[in-house]
C-alpha cells in the first residue's frame, strides 16, 4: 500500500523543505477474539483496522497526525496540516528514491485466518471444561481467545522503506474459587509471535487446569508469613520482576531525563556479578519479538546490564537524536494512531551455571516463589512492591506448604546487587505492557534466582 503513495511528496509537504525528519507509518490489521464467561461463549468479535501515522521531527521536538483514511489526497491533506506545527531552521534534504529493504521471512505454520472459528470455538470450550471440571470449589471461569495479523509499511525521509507482517495468538484463562467466603484468584495466558501452530506446543486444557490449581490451592494455603527472610524466585515466576524494577528504568525515556535510578550510571556497577541483562527482539515465536520496530530499525539484541555492570539503555530515535546515540530497534506503537515511543521487547536475565535444584537444596528456610502477579515501581528511586501469585515456604532445603496473599517489597539495584545464586534454566512470562496509554506485547523471562534477603509481606505476623 505505502509503495503507492507520493512519499517525496508527503515528506516535502510535512518538512517544508526546512529540515527535519518525517516518517510514515501504514498500518492494516485484522483480529478476532471469543470470550467464554458463566459457562457460555459471550462474545466472537472479528473486525479490520487500517490507517496511517505521519510524524515530523523538528529541532527535537514530535508533532503527530494520524487517520484512518489512506488516500493519497487526505494524506497530503494530513501532511500540510501537521507542517503548521513543525518549525526547523535547519537545512536538510529529502530522499527522492525509495528501494523496500528484504523481506525478513518468518514462518506462520498455521496462519490464524484459516481456522475455522468453530476450532477456535472447541478451544475456549475445551479450556472452560477443563477448569471447571478440576475442582467444585470453581465458582468462576474466563477463557478468552485472541488472534491478530499486522500488517506494517514504513518510510522516512531518508529514503527508509521496510514491510512486516505480525501474527499473533493468545489463550488466557481466569478462575475465580470460592470457600466458606473465601475467594481466590488463578490466572494463566499462552500467547506468541505465532500461528495456530501455538496449540501444537501447549494443551488448551492444561493451561486451564493450572489456572484452576492456582485458585484452589490459594484456598487452602496458609496465610503469608511478613519479614525479612530468604526468596528463592522459579524461573516458571517469570520475569515480572526484571521487567517492572529493572527494565523500565533502563528505557532511554525515563533513564535520559534523570527519572531513573539508573541515570547516569553507565559503567557502573548496579547488580550482582552473576546477573546479565539483556533485550532481544529476535528470538523466535516470543511476544515481545519483531524484525523491525515501529520506526523501521531491525529488530536487536541489545545487552543492558553485564555481570553487574550497566553497559546501555533502550532507545528510539528520537532519543537517539537527542543524546547522540544509536537507536536500540526499541521504538514502538500500539497502533498506527499512537507515536512510538521507548520500550522493552523480550527483557530477561541470562542464566548462569547453577542447578536450581542445588540453589532450593541450599536454602535452608525461607519462601519459593513459583509464580508471579502485579506490582508497582519507582523508577526514580527503583524501590518496587509484588505480588506472589503461587509460594511457597521453604522448609529445610525442599518446597513446603503454599502460601498466599505474600509481597515482596524492595528496591531494584539493591535486590540486583543482592542475588548469590543464578541458575541454568530459563522460564518465559508474557504479558500486554502499558505506558503512556499505550499497550504493547512483550515478553521477559529470568532463571532461578536466590535473593539472601528481602521484605516478604503476609497477614500471618512474622515468620514461623
Amino acid at each position: 500500500m505505502i509503495l503507492d503513495f507520493p512519499l517525496e511528496k508527503i515528506f516535502r509537504t510535512v518538512l517544508k523543505e526546512n529540515g527535519g525528519f518525517a516518517d510514515l507509518y501504514y498500518e492494516s490489521s485484522r483480529s478476532n477474539s471469543i470470550v467464554c464467561d458463566d459457562d457460555k461463549i459471550e462474545q466472537i468479535i472479528s473486525g479490520t483496522d487500517s490507517g496511517i501515522g505521519l510524524r515530523a521531527i523538528a529541532n527535537l521536538k514530535t508533532s503527530y497526525a494520524h487517520s484512518n483514511s489512506c488516500s493519497e489526497a487526505d494524506i497530503l491533506s494530513l501532511a500540510q496540516n501537521l507542517s503548521t506545527a513543525v518549525k526547523s531552521g535547519a537545512n536538510g534534504s529529502i530522499a527522492e528514491t525509495y528501494l523496500l529493504a528484504p523481506h525478513l521471512n518468518r514462518q506462520i505454520g498455521k496462519p490464524p485466518d484459516g481456522i475455522e472459528t468453530s476450532r477456535k470455538v472447541a478451544i475456549v470450550r475445551e479450556a472452560n471444561a477443563a477448569a471447571r471440571g478440576l475442582d467444585t470449589r470453581i465458582r468462576q471461569v474466563k477463557v478468552v481467545y485472541s488472534d491478530k495479523r499486522q500488517r506494517i509499511q514504513i518510510a522516512n525521509s531518508n529514503g527508509l522503506l521496510v514491510e512486516e507482517e505480525r501474527t499473533y495468538v493468545l489463550l488466557a484463562v481466569q478462575v475465580v474459587a470460592a470457600q466458606k467466603g473465601l475467594i481466590q484468584t488463578g490466572y494463566e495466558p499462552v500467547s506468541g509471535l505465532i500461528g495456530f501452530e501455538l496449540f501444537n506446543k501447549v494443551d488448551p486444557a492444561q493451561v486451564a487446569k493450572t489456572a484452576a490449581r492456582r485458585a484452589v490451592q490459594a484456598l487452602e494455603a496458609r496465610e503469608a508469613p511478613s519479614g525479612v527472610m530468604p526468596v528463592v524466585l522459579s524461573s516458571e515466576a517469570g520475569g515480572t520482576m526484571i521487567h517492572e524494577a529493572v527494565g523500565h528504568g533502563l528505557e532511554a525515556d525515563l533513564a535520559l531525563e534523570g527519572l531513573s535510578v539508573y541515570s547516569d550510571r553507565i559503567g557502573e556497577p548496579v547488580a550482582s556479578r552473576l546477573i546479565t541483562v539483556i533485550d532481544d527482539a529476535t528470538m523466535p515465536q516470543r511476544r515481545g519479538s519483531y524484525g523491525y520496530d515501529d520506526e523501521g530499525f531491525p529488530a536487536q539484541n541489545t545487552l543492558l546490564i553485564e555481570k553487574g555492570v550497566l553497559k546501555g539503555y533502550l532507545c528510539d530515535r528520537l532519543y537517539a537524536m537527542r543524546f547522540g546515540m544509536k537507536s536500540t530497534g526499541n521504538g514502538r506503537r500500539q497502533s498506527y494512531k499512537h507515536p512510538p515511543i521507548v520500550r522493552m521487547s523480550n527483557t530477561l536475565i541470562v542464566p548462569d551455571k547453577d542447578d536450581p535444584d542445588a540453589i532450593l537444596r541450599d536454602t535452608p528456610n525461607g519462601v519459593f516463589v513459583k509464580k508471579m502477579g502485579g506490582g508497582q515501581v519507582n523508577t526514580v528511586n527503583g524501590d518496587f512492591v509484588f505480588e506472589v501469585s503461587e509460594g511457597y515456604m521453604i522448609r529445610n532445603g525442599q518446597i513446603g506448604d503454599p502460601i498466599r496473599g505474600a509481597t515482596l517489597t524492595g528496591n531494584g539495584p539493591q535486590v540486583l546487587e543482592s542475588i548469590d545464586r543464578v541458575g541454568n534454566d530459563l522460564g518465559f512470562g508474557i504479558g500486554t505492557c502499558g505506558k503512556d496509554g499505550q499497550g504493547v506485547p512483550i515478553g521477559d523471562a529470568q532463571p532461578t534466582l536466590r535473593i539472601p534477603e528481602i521484605i516478604v509481606g503476609g497477614t500471618s505476623g512474622s515468620r514461623s
